[in-house]
């Protein structure tokens, strides 16, 4: 599996340079416009931070999905590794659909014009139907043909919570999909905490001798950290909608095919954090009519106190490597 990671990034390495050049040409790259939220409020507050990165190509999601779809399926293949049908089906259908979806949003933003322009492209409400109707088929596939059926809870073991799994798994789904594209909002730091969560599930997964789940993840880091090469302060490619939202649904799927659901929210820490900073906010906006943060998602907020983009990434890593050695020690002893 180590050679595996070796060469999809060696391979990615070598085609993200001539794909920054392609997303040049067919000008998938930020343009100038004013972003609002999803009340379609304006937000001074992030086009202050992020103007200076206007004409930045996005869409390094694109090149991720298509290497390691084509990569594990290679290397399933000529490995010979065991991998259930409908295992390999949540994995590459979370990937792509989701992938899919963040890609029309991706161009949807350069064809609409700058003075109306949505931060999210999709009304919010249709993206939100979209995913959770994917979620939805993906949970069914774990419910009905993989088997799953429960939650393991630390210190009790696995509870068995029936057809209800259906709508945990799809709400885990969407999420995280949600949680790691918000995250990614400054250079790096998406990109860099799905690497180190990965890297927790490789371990988790090579212990229970999931090797199926292992080759795709070793496939995926490889790519993931060529990538990463790229996008870390100040970024040549930034991943776009295509490429957060099909990360964050795929590391759903992976945890929630370890059967390490409860551990997916400590190792994924920090886009809990993300997450749960911005629902605060829309929370408080929607029903109290105020707000409850200064600013959010979190990172906005720090960068609202004084810290340099550079710092916030750096610790959020230190952070997401701490939460990941917590979660596989519960993912152990749970």
């Amino acid at each position: 599996m180590l050679g595996l990671a070796i060469l999809s990034s060696f391979i990615s390495l070598i085609l993200f340079v001539p794909f920054i050049d392609f997303l040049y040409r067919v000008q998938l790259r930020r343009v100038k416009q004013v972003t609002l939220d999803p009340f379609n409020k304006r937000t001074p507050m992030f086009d202050k931070y992020h103007d200076w990165k206007v004409g930045t190509p996005f869409g390094g999601g694109i090149l991720i999905i298509l290497l390691v779809s084509v990569l594990s399926l290679w290397a399933y293949g000529i490995l010979g590794t065991k991998v259930r049908g409908w295992e390999l089906f949540v994995l590459l259908f979370s990937f792509i659909s989701f992938g899919a979806l963040g890609l029309y949003d991706d161009v949807k933003k350069l064809a609409i014009s700058t003075s109306t322009s949505s931060f999210f492209g999709l009304r919010i409400r249709h993206k939100f139907i979209i995913q959770w109707v994917l979620a939805f088929i993906i949970a069914c596939v774990f419910y009905f043909q993989l088997g799953y059926n429960f939650i393991n809870i630390h210190g009790h073991g696995p509870l068995n919570i029936g057809i209800l799994f259906i709508p945990f798994a799809a709400f885990v789904i969407v999420a995280f999909a949600n949680a790691t594209n918000i995250a990614d909002g400054l250079d790096g730091l998406a990109a860099g905490n799905l690497l180190i969560c990965l890297i927790a599930f490789m371990v988790i997964s090579v212990t229970q001798l999931e090797q199926g789940l292992g080759v795709f993840i070793a496939v995926l880091l490889g790519s993931l950290s060529a990538f990463l090469y790229f996008n870390i302060y100040k970024a040549r490619l930034w991943m776009g909608d295509v490429g957060s939202l099909s990360l964050g649904a795929v590391l759903a799927v992976i945890g929630l095919l370890t059967g390490k659901t409860m551990t997916l929210g400590v190792i994924g820490g920090v886009f809990v954090l993300e997450v749960g900073s911005s629902l605060i906010q829309i929370f408080g906006k929607k029903v109290l009519g105020r707000k409850l943060l200064p600013v959010a998602p979190l990172h906005l907020y720090l960068q609202k106190r004084g810290w340099e983009e550079p710092k916030i990434v750096m610790r959020a890593w230190l952070v997401g490597f701490l939460f990941a050695i917590v979660g596989v020690y519960l993912a152990f002893i749970g």
